[in-house]
């Protein structure tokens, strides 16, 4: 037995900076009609504020052109057309969200090589001439700046490029991210000085230190600094490198993906103090970094979602989990209702156990109560957050994958003199919110049918039940959130 003591009388905010943001595919997605339906669940359910997405400037989306002349004597022209971004962030505002616009890949006609990442090709290289860059950038702003208003676009975000620290994502030098940084920035700023810019989007909390010396040293703007982490970049992150030498060695000594319990805490603690006074934004993280690991499907997920929005509370100011949905093609769709993917959602828009997770810490107040525990080294924990009437504790029973983990009973204590009026469980482990298992049992169908479909949409609901007593069994890698209502 695992005993909880709620102290009420002691308190705190509880900001719900995870809804400040959530990843999604890449931008010319965001025109599909079902991706569309899914983020407005999403919203909806979850409460997140933000989306971010990569490809902005993909050439699919017929951002920025060559228009080629008939007379051979006559230079090609450089077009700009932002109508699908237009239609895109059109859409987002309808719905009441807003997009954090991550500036990239680079259209080929200004690309200074050829050099490509995923299933779509986004450019990776950099600028051939900053001239036509700065251009594009001016242009960009400048037409958000007329069709939505400045008051509108200063509450957006500009965030340069996508982990810029990896080979396949930026085919330059750190040097010359800085220079891509430097001249985005001042292009904006140049614009509206309010306008917020910021980066440098890395992988692994990479290079916080760096920008921040850069930016300060060179009076470049600065907002705010982005990064991503996953807990299997352990090895990588302490070792502070991404090189593919690094990898090698990782993967020939089975380290690579690994990773302790509570390293998130860690690396965001230590991403805190080196960003210092500017805001903190992580634009990418998840379970995994893997598009295709089982556990995003499971209550492992969850449970893993659950511990690190209770320790990353005050750390950071936004939070962007990768991704909302599995309408996702960097390696293609990949097949099969349930085959790892990323979203909270799968491509038929199944709400996934880590789905259930945010909308029951969704569903909470905005303070936070000190939870004691008599067995501080046990696998299962708890968080307190305040309701209406009364108190939601979640307790979530989590470790690492080929880590000990058993059933846990837990019991939660109220302060002396305080008794419940009504007390309700929800839970979500392998009996309950398991959505895949339901799939499992009809045979692991590769599409499905509008029954089978409507199935899975009921095996993911999330049920409330009434219970007498302030304990329960949490099983392993499962949670509950026990809802405590006062008269």
């Amino acid at each position: 037995m695992v005993d909880f003591t709620i102290k009420i009388d002691k308190k705190a905010t509880f900001l719900h900076y995870w809804e400040q943001c959530v990843g999604s595919c890449r931008a010319y997605t965001a025109l599909r009609e079902d991706y569309r339906k899914q983020l407005a669940k999403a919203h909806q359910e979850l409460g997140f504020k933000y989306i971010r997405f990569h490809g902005l400037f993909n050439d699919d989306m017929s951002v920025c052109l060559k228009k080629m002349s008939y007379n051979p004597e006559v230079p090609a022209e450089i077009v700009y057309n932002f109508v699908n971004i237009d239609n895109i962030f059109d859409y987002f505002l309808s719905i009441g969200m807003k997009p954090f616009i991550e500036l990239g890949f680079m259209p080929e006609c200004l690309a200074s090589g050829n050099e490509t990442v995923f299933n779509y090709k986004g450019n990776i290289t950099p600028p051939a001439d900053y001239r036509q860059w700065n251009d594009l950038i001016h242009a960009f702003v400048e037409h958000l700046g007329e069709r939505y208003g400045l008051e509108e676009i200063r509450s957006w975000f500009f965030e340069v490029w996508n982990e810029p620290n990896l080979a396949s994502f930026w085919a330059g030098t750190k040097e010359q991210y800085f220079e891509l940084y430097e001249n985005t920035a001042r292009t904006i700023k140049a614009y509206d000085s309010k306008l917020k810019v910021g980066g440098p989007a890395t992988s692994i909390n990479a290079w916080i230190t760096d920008m921040i010396q850069f930016c300060e040293a060179s009076q470049v703007p600065l907002d705010f600094v982005s990064t991503h982490h996953y807990p299997s970049d352990d090895p990588l992150w302490r070792r502070g490198s991404t090189d593919m030498s690094v990898l090698m060695e990782l993967f020939a000594s089975g380290e690579l993906g690994k990773y302790e319990r509570g390293v998130i805490k860690k690396m965001t603690t230590k991403a805190r103090e080196e960003a210092g006074k500017y805001p903190l934004y992580y634009t990418e993280w998840n379970t995994s970094a893997m598009p295709n690991e089982a556990q995003h499907d499971e209550s492992y997920a969850a449970t893993l979602v659950a511990k690190t929005l209770a320790e990353n509370d005050g750390l950071v100011d936004g939070y962007a989990f990768w991704t909302f949905s599995d309408i996702f093609e960097e390696i293609g769709q990949l097949d099969g209702a349930f085959h790892g993917g990323f979203g909270l959602m799968n491509y038929y828009g199944v709400p996934k156990p880590v789905y259930r997770c945010f909308q029951l810490f969704h569903d909470t107040g905005k303070e936070r109560y000190e939870v004691t525990s008599d067995t501080p080294e046990a696998t299962v924990e708890a968080i307190a957050i305040s309701l209406p009437k009364g108190i939601r504790v979640i307790v979530y029973n989590h470790n690492i994958p080929t880590s000990e983990i058993n059933d846990e009973k837990i019991s939660v204590n109220l302060p002396e003199g305080l008794q419940p009026d009504k007390i309700t469980i929800q839970r979500i482990d392998q009996e309950h919110c398991n959505p895949k298992q339901h799939w499992i049992t009809m045979g692991s169908p590769k599409y499905l049918k509008s029954d089978q479909l409507e199935q899975l949409l009921q095996a993911s609901e999330i049920e409330k039940e009434e219970i007498k007593e302030l304990e329960t069994i949490v099983p392993a890698q499962g949670m509950c959130a026990i809802d405590i209502e006062f008269k």
